[in-house]
């Protein structure tokens, strides 16, 4: 076992909005009309949410810009909140072509893309990775949780449209995704020294080890000796569970089973 290094993405993101404008221009009239996983969200939506997501990223950081929001924005906690922003982002959008949504897409995710390479990777983020348990996070945290979110989103416009997937990046995408593997066993009490390994097969390839160590749970990369529960999972199952896909998972679990249940309950998303 290893102490965790950071996922450093922010070169991540030109690339990747490149293979969404590629995606996009590709689709048929039927394709963006097409439903996904994402609720009731079509392919069109699903477009139009990575789209004002961008351009909230923009106002904030690049312009200083930021909405009061009222108390009652907060009634229904910050899940709550995050879900109406995202669904008053996509309800704005819907009069907007294909056509414009490409165009915005090519102009406004460049410049996020240079947003995110001009940021001290660890001075501290404007928001901390809730879902991971964290009030305050440095830069290459938020951005990398940034990094999962158009990952997963163009992931499920591809499974709409039986594209192929993007596995390039999903090594990134879970080796962040798994940082939210300590507040998941919060609530989980075991004697020190339960070790629970998480590893990843096939495509994003990795392993990690949740340790319990003075009563509380410690992320680490690589597998511990004689771990007390070993979760395997493939890589393009693991993504899915996480992002609330509702699959089976096909985990092979070995040794406790009791420590395994809330690694496969994980949630690395908002809402």
């Amino acid at each position: 076992m290893r102490a965790l290094e950071p996922v450093l993405t922010s070169h991540l993101f030109a690339p990747i909005n490149e293979e969404l404008l590629a995606l996009l221009r590709g689709l048929s009239a039927e394709e963006w009309n097409a439903p996904t996983v994402a609720g009731s969200w079509t392919v069109k939506d699903v477009a139009a949410h990575l789209l004002a997501t961008t351009f909230g990223r923009l106002s904030v950081h690049r312009d200083g810009y930021a909405r009061t929001e009222s108390p009652e924005a907060f009634a229904n906690g910050i899940v709550g909140f995050i879900d109406t922003i995202n669904r008053d982002g996509v309800a704005a959008l819907r009069r907007l072509s294909p056509r414009i949504l490409i165009e915005l897409h090519e102009r406004y995710g460049r410049e996020m893309a240079e947003l995110f390479e001009s940021l001290d990777a660890f001075a501290p983020a404007l928001w901390g990775v809730s879902w991971a348990g964290e009030e305050e996070s440095p830069n290459w945290f938020d951005v990398a949780r940034e990094l999962t979110e158009r990952w997963h989103h163009q992931q499920q416009i591809r499974d709409a449209t039986g594209r192929p997937p993007l596995f390039a990046y999903l090594g990134p995408v879970l080796d962040t995704f798994v940082r939210a593997l300590p507040h998941t066993y919060r609530h989980v009490d075991a004697p020190d020294g339960t070790s629970v390994v998480l590893r990843i097969t096939d495509e994003g390839a990795g392993t990690w080890t949740l340790l319990r160590e003075d009563a509380r749970w410690s992320l680490y990369a690589g597998e511990a000796p004689s771990p007390t529960t070993r979760v395997s999972l493939r890589g393009d199952a693991a993504w899915r569970v996480f992002t609330k896909q509702k699959i089976d998972p096909k985990a092979a679990i070995e040794g406790d089973e009791r420590w395994a249940g809330a690694a496969l309950g994980m949630i690395s998303i908002i809402g």
